[in-house]
């Protein structure tokens, strides 16, 4: 994938150490379009990940984060999940996990959708 004005390619690479960036650019252009609305920084804590790295961190099988159409983004309060499941719902995503520290967003066509869930 090529830089955005908010995201480094080296963010969404996968975290064991290969450095696999199997992220999809559309999917990384949504994203900058609602970090624009957001009006926040989208710290990304796990983007693309390789299979072995996805069953170490204890990721299900086929998840989204092993196609490159899945990431997770740090957010620690209230008012940071509100402001980014906002804006990911107004540029069209419809595939959001809200965890206590992180939310997640995917585009797997696979799944079902419209969806919200926790974690």
């Amino acid at each position: 994938m090529k830089d955005t004005k908010y995201f480094k390619a080296k963010e969404f690479q996968c975290k064991c150490g290969c450095n696999t960036n199997g992220i999809e650019q559309s999917f990384v252009d949504k994203l900058t379009q609602a970090r624009e609305i957001a009006g926040i920084p989208f710290v990304i804590t796990s983007g693309y990940r390789c299979a072995e790295h996805n069953k170490a961190v204890g990721g299900v099988a086929g998840s989204a984060h092993t196609t490159g159409w899945a990431v997770d983004i740090s957010a620690g309060t209230g008012e940071q999940k509100f402001k980014i499941v906002k804006a990911l719902i107004d540029v069209g995503f419809t595939r959001i996990g809200v965890a206590k520290t992180f939310i997640h967003v995917d585009m797997d066509s696979t799944k079902p959708s419209p969806t919200i869930w926790l974690y």
